[in-house]
């Protein structure tokens, strides 16, 4: 009986930590709910009552991580805009903060758990607005010892998580800092922690994806995710990018670019693909600043790169290590390459549905490709490669109903690489989708009189 008893307990630990490392929350209410007392129970000997008083607290911290979860989903667009939540407005925020603060104050929980906890609380303190307590808590937790190597799953997330709130939360404290010096110091302390918690993120996301797609090869009952079903947290998203976005903000262009390259280089994996499509035309946007086979800035050159990723974290995501990888030359063809990684993306994944339910869906699909497709244009055409950019838009027509953006920049393309009647079948097109405009019939005039000697038409 002991021994069923004892692999029961280690089942349902093993389940509350894939729940934890999945970001399942309803599952997770239910398991956590299992480790709680019933509301009467009889009174119990003095070593099985501190077992019990250690499980209740177990489950209490679960609890509260749950509460604080879905309070998090509910009022996503608050934490964006970077708007503090309150107890008064959100209950289920003061009832994770009340489980916490007795848990803390009991202090019965074992150290791993203990660790835990203050990190969670320190998330929760965060949302509040209240950075000071947050920094105290991250502090108090020793996040800059805390080791990666060996750690569940769930545990790489708590601490991706703990590093990028304790950047967020020094970025946000630093007004009361009178000395230059120090701010210097601070502003390194909260780059070390915006680079470290990007390491740990994608760390985390390739472990993530490898236990997923185990587990979906071997169709485990109950396994309910998978990974294209995963979402990249609004925390997460943060630690994948707060790095570059800040180095790029102050204008260390090299760097940001550097550190953006960095994230590039991982091993992709499927929650990233749609952030890595939208950095990859981030990217291609900005080499198309820089003039071709030119170095950057002297200034950013010359200082040797430093990095804060510390040794103690152990463990480094997976890089792309494959022989005869192309290398771009210059800063147009890394451009063009990012831009044509981005256009495949696009057009792969490109909602062509024109259901009601999913026009936002459609709409913002459309705003990510056009953007791709205009910096495509930007690049192919300083290259003079015409015929690549018309194949490149020719693509796009999938999803190019009723655009008239497309048509017309199609319509250019044709008209540049010399494919003149074409280009006149694609201006007639463009006429249809804006009769009112008098460039388009004036454009298809001039290449039928011009390269094809259409008078008549």
């Amino acid at each position: 009986m002991a021994a069923k008893g004892s692999h029961s307990h280690v089942k349902l630990e093993a389940e509350i930590e894939r729940c934890r490392a999945e970001g399942l929350w309803g599952r997770l209410r239910l398991l956590a709910e299992q480790l709680l007392p019933p509301p009467a129970r009889p009174p119990r000997k003095a070593k099985a009552a501190r077992g019990a008083q250690d499980s209740e607290d177990h489950g209490s911290m679960l609890l509260a991580e749950v509460l604080l979860e879905e309070c998090l989903k509910e009022n996503f667009a608050k934490l964006k805009d970077s708007i503090p939540l309150t107890e008064k407005n959100e209950p289920k925020l003061g009832e994770a903060k009340q489980y916490l603060t007795n848990i803390l104050s009991r202090g019965k929980l074992r150290p791993k758990y203990m660790t835990e906890a203050i990190l969670i609380l320190g998330k929760l303190h965060y949302v509040e607005g209240c950075y000071r307590d947050a920094i105290s808590m991250y502090a108090r937790a020793g996040i800059d010892d805390l080791s990666t190597k060996d750690e569940p799953l769930y545990m790489l997330r708590l601490i991706t998580e703990a590093f990028v709130i304790k950047g967020m939360s020094l970025e946000r404290s630093t007004n009361s800092i009178a000395s230059r010096a120090r701010l210097c110091e601070r502003e390194e302390e909260v780059m070390a922690c915006f680079e470290r918690a990007c390491v740990v993120a994608q760390v985390y996301l390739q472990e993530l994806e490898k236990t997923l797609n185990n587990t979906h090869s071997r169709s485990i009952k109950g396994s309910n995710v998978t990974y294209s079903e995963f979402e990249l947290s609004y925390f997460l998203e943060a630690a994948l990018q707060s790095a570059y976005v800040t180095h790029l903000k102050k204008g260390n262009i090299v760097k940001g670019m550097r550190s953006l390259r960095e994230i590039l280089r991982t091993v992709e994996t499927k929650a990233t693909q749609t952030f890595k499509m939208v950095r990859e035309w981030e990217m291609g946007s900005e080499d198309c600043y820089w003039s071709p086979l030119s170095d950057p800035l002297p200034e950013f050159v010359n200082k040797e790169y430093q990095s804060y990723v510390s040794n103690l974290l152990c463990r480094k995501p997976e890089l792309y290590t494959e022989e005869n990888v192309y290398c771009p030359q210059d800063n147009v063809e890394e451009a063009l390459l990012l831009l044509l990684i981005s256009e495949s993306m696009a057009n792969r994944d490109a909602v062509i549905s024109r259901a009601p339910d999913q026009q936002d869906d459609r709409a913002v699909s459309l705003q990510d490709a056009s953007a791709v497709y205009d910096l495509l244009s930007i690049t192919l055409g300083r290259r003079g490669q015409y015929v690549m950019l018309s194949e490149c838009l020719e693509r796009a027509m999938k999803f190019a109903f009723d655009e008239f953006h497309f048509w017309y920049q199609l319509a250019l393309s044709m008209v540049a690489c010399g494919k003149s009647a074409y280009a006149v079948s694609v201006l007639k097109e463009c006429a249809k989708l804006r009769p009112a405009d008098p460039t388009v019939p004036l454009l298809a005039a001039k290449v039928c009189i011009g390269s094809l000697h259409w008078v008549s038409k």
